[in-house]
């Protein structure tokens, strides 16, 4: 998977926009000033961290060396997946909706009615 192609797939989203973290150098990809992905570098490789459940959190790091928990973030709720590694494309694209659709549930009703989603 390459950045380009993810960040896109992020940006694609309903109410998605991109906003710089300078003290951690990442990308912050937000719906409704809600974090669902971040993009950067994690020890020297391209990453992205996304929003899960505990229980799929868990279930993903013990699966794939490729997700771990994520550094600045809640480890119980965030993974931070490789892009240089093992995983399909199809498998980042799933993540990214999930994590997505994690925000979107968390948003008030009116804030969703606004998205139109």
């Amino acid at each position: 998977m390459n950045n380009s192609a993810l960040l896109e797939y992020c940006m694609s989203k309903p109410g998605a926009e991109q906003s710089d973290h300078e003290a951690w150098q990442v990308n912050q990809i937000k719906v409704a000033d809600v974090m669902f992905a971040m993009m950067g570098e994690t020890k020297g490789r391209p990453s992205i961290s996304l929003k899960t459940s505990p229980e799929l959190a868990e279930s993903l790091r013990e699966k794939h060396p490729d997700i771990v928990p994520s550094e600045h973030l809640n480890k119980a709720h965030w993974n931070t997946v490789f892009l240089d590694g093992e995983l399909p494309n199809s498998q980042f694209y799933s993540l990214v909706d999930c994590s997505y659709q994690l925000v979107l549930q968390g948003l008030p009703e009116q804030r969703r009615q606004a998205l139109a989603v």
